[in-house]
C-alpha cells in the first residue's frame, strides 16, 4: 500500500428538495421516508451539468493540495453515467483542466470510490503516476422514475474530487463482486432502433429488501475480515465511514460492532444516496469540522449494484 489522500473538494447543486416537496406529487410523506431511510432532503441538479459540478470539486481539491492541474498524472472518474455516454466523464474533466494525461471512467456503482483508490494505489506503487485525481460524480436524478416512490426518494446528485499521492496511509484494501445483476439495475433505453420491436425506457430498478440484507451482511463480514487481517479490534477504529445508502443499514453495522454512535458519522439526512460520491463527501465534511486529524484510523466500506463491495482501512497522514 503506497498512497494517501492529500485533499478533498465537493460540489452539489443549488436546488435542495425536501421530503415535503416530494409529497406534493408522490404518495409519500416526510415520516414515511425518514423512518425507512433517514433521508430528509437531497440536492437535485436543475441548471448544473455533471461536468460543471466536477470542475468545482476539482478546483477545491487542487487548491487545498497546493497543486496545479498540470501536476495531475492520471484522472479516474467513478460514475454511473456522465453527461455523455461518450466521451467519458474523465475526458470531459480533462478538457476543462486544459491538460493531457491518461483519463478513464470506472463503474463499480456505489463502491466506485474504493475501487478507484485501488487503481490509484496500483499506478502510484508501480511508479506510473505521482499524483492521481479521483473524481466521483453522480446525477442520479436523471436515472430514476419520478413516479416510483420506492426509488426516487432515495437518491441525490453531487460530485467530490480527491488528490491522491504517495504515502503510507492505506493499510488495507479489498474489493469483491458477486455478479448479482437483478437486485439493483438500470437498463438502457432502446432509442429509436426500428429493428427493436419493444421500446423501453431505462430507470433504476431495485429489490429493496435483497439489497438491504446484502448490505448488512457484507459490512459485517468485510469489516471483520479487515480487522482480523490487521490484528485490530473494533475499538481500534476511530471512525467507520460507510456508504450513505440507508441509515438503518449503518445502525445495524454499529450495533453489530457494539460501537458508540459518534464513531459512525452520517450525512444521509441532507444528501440522500449519491452512490460513489457519498464517502468522499462525508470525509470532506469530517475534515472541515476537525474530526479527521493526523493518525486518525478510518475504516471505509461501500456496497453497490453488481453486487460490488469495497473496504479499506487508513491511518490518516
Amino acid at each position: 500500500m503506497s498512497i494517501q489522500i492529500l485533499s478533498i473538494g465537493k460540489a452539489v447543486p443549488e436546488q435542495v428538495i425536501s421530503n415535503h416537496r416530494l409529497s406534493t406529487f408522490l404518495d409519500t410523506n416526510d415520516e414515511w421516508i425518514t423512518t425507512r431511510t433517514g433521508i430528509k432532503s437531497r440536492y437535485i441538479a436543475t441548471e448544473e451539468t455533471l461536468v460543471s459540478l466536477c470542475e468545482e470539486a476539482v478546483m477545491k481539491a487542487l487548491h487545498q493540495a497546493k497543486l496545479a492541474s498540470k501536476d495531475i498524472d492520471l484522472i479516474l472518474c467513478s460514475t454511473l453515467c456522465g453527461d455523455y455516454l461518450l466521451p467519458s466523464l474523465s475526458c470531459c474533466i480533462l478538457e476543462r483542466l486544459h491538460i493531457s494525461c491518461p483519463a478513464f471512467d470506472i463503474n463499480a456503482a456505489c463502491s466506485g470510490f474504493i475501487y478507484a483508490l485501488d487503481v490509484a494505489d496500483t499506478y502510484i506503487s508501480t511508479g506510473k503516476a505521482t499524483n492521481v485525481l479521483i473524481v466521483c460524480a453522480e446525477m442520479l436524478s436523471k436515472l430514476v422514475d419520478w413516479k416510483d416512490r420506492s426509488t426516487c426518494v432515495l437518491f441525490g446528485d453531487g460530485a467530490a474530487a480527491c488528490m491522491i499521492t504517495k504515502g503510507t496511509a492505506l493499510q488495507y484494501l479489498k474489493l469483491t463482486a458477486t455478479g448479482n445483476t437483478q437486485a439493483l439495475y438500470l437498463p438502457f433505453g432502446n432509442g429509436n432502433n426500428p429493428f427493436k420491436p419493444k421500446k423501453e425506457t431505462g430507470y433504476i430498478n431495485m429489490q429493496g429488501q435483497e439489497v438491504f440484507k446484502f448490505a448488512v451482511s457484507m459490512i459485517e463480514n468485510q469489516t471483520d475480515l479487515a480487522l482480523q487481517t490487521l490484528h485490530m479490534i473494533p475499538d481500534d477504529i476511530d471512525y467507520y465511514v460507510l456508504h450513505q445508502a440507508n441509515k438503518r443499514i449503518i445502525e445495524s453495522a454499529r450495533n453489530r460492532l457494539n460501537q458508540p454512535e459518534e464513531k459512525f458519522p452520517v450525512n444521509i439526512e441532507r444528501y440522500g444516496n449519491i452512490s460513489s460520491v457519498s464517502i468522499p463527501i462525508l470525509l470532506d465534511e469530517m475534515m472541515e469540522n476537525g474530526r479527521i486529524q493526523k493518525g486518525t484510523k478510518l475504516l471505509l466500506s461501500a456496497f453497490g449494484a453488481g453486487f460490488t463491495t469495497g473496504t479499506c482501512v487508513m491511518i490518516w497522514e
